[in-house]
């Protein structure tokens, strides 16, 4: 069974931090791209951040850079956001995922993604 599983999220404050987890079980995880994405009520799901397979390269949205951090263990199969300074256009339903092609370079659309978790909210109170 093919399960990425998100934790972490929860009601902050504003400039408060949190950190995601997503463990994967079921698919091959430590050759591949894993990302995460947000989605908000009445918004497109938009890219938040990407670390290739070793972890060597990491890619972030202009709108978290220097505020978000990804990573990943690969011997644990998990995959974590880092998110400090968090404001209130960060709320969002926070999703991971695995990239689609084996030992790939960084991706960033949805489309280079083909498994997907359920998600973790994250709310940030002003």
């Amino acid at each position: 069974q093919v399960q990425l599983v998100e934790s972490g999220g929860g009601l902050v404050q504003t400039g408060d931090s949190l950190r995601l987890s997503c463990v994967a079980s079921g698919l091959a995880f430590s050759s591949y791209t894993m990302g995460w994405f947000r989605q908000a009520p009445g918004k497109e799901r938009e890219f938040v951040a990407s670390i290739t397979w070793s972890g060597g390269i990491t890619y972030y949205a202009d709108s978290i850079k220097g505020r978000f951090t990804i990573s990943r263990d690969n011997g644990k199969n998990t995959v974590y956001l880092q998110m400090n300074s968090l404001k209130p256009e960060d709320t969002a339903l926070y999703h991971c995922a695995r990239g689609q092609w084996w030992r790939a370079g960084i991706v960033a659309g949805t489309a280079g993604f083909g498994y997907w978790g359920q998600g973790t909210q994250v709310t940030v109170s002003s």
